[in-house]
């Protein structure tokens, strides 16, 4: 691998790692809103990026580079004060992880490429059963919208708490 696509490569694992910091924040708001009959949906998608976080923290390691920390607390893209709220936020973080992914994808070859691209089906799924309506291409939709508030939907903050 050359130094110029390892460094490429390198550089989208490090985006997709902070944007998985950020979906879990995100999913810490999402969860103690949520209502009681999705609160299992909530859980198995925060236990899902906890999981694409740590497998993205070994990658960048094996690349050789020190992964991105996560912020102490995330500006989220809108108040979150209720169910409703947590339903479009799970929503919002799942449609920013698929365009993420869509940039691994784009970056890396072999297994790499095939664990991005099955993080984009996941999130393109969740993005789906969360806001009841899915895109022709997942990932690719928030460049055409012309938003650029943040790999995840949430942009790091320095407070360490988040108000709704």
């Amino acid at each position: 691998m050359s130094d110029e696509t390892k460094t490429a490569e390198l550089t989208a694992l490090q985006a997709a790692l902070a944007a998985e910091h950020a979906a879990v924040y995100g999913y810490g708001v999402v969860g103690g809103r949520i209502g009681r009959q999705r609160q299992s949906e909530a859980r198995a998608a925060y236990d899902a990026h906890r999981a694409r976080r740590d497998a993205l923290t070994r990658d960048v390691r094996d690349l050789g580079g020190q992964p991105a920390a996560a912020s102490a607390a995330y500006a989220l893209p809108f108040p979150v004060p209720d169910a409703a709220a947590a339903v479009r936020l799970a929503a919002r973080l799942e449609e920013r992880m698929a365009g993420v992914y869509a940039d691994l994808v784009r970056a890396t070859t072999g297994d790499r490429r095939g664990s991005a691209a099955g993080a984009l089906r996941e999130a393109a799924v969740r993005a789906v059963r969360w806001s009841g309506e899915s895109v022709a291409f997942p990932g690719l939709a928030e460049r055409s919208s012309g938003e650029e508030t943040g790999a995840a939907g949430a942009t790091p903050s320095a407070s360490a708490s988040v108000s709704p």
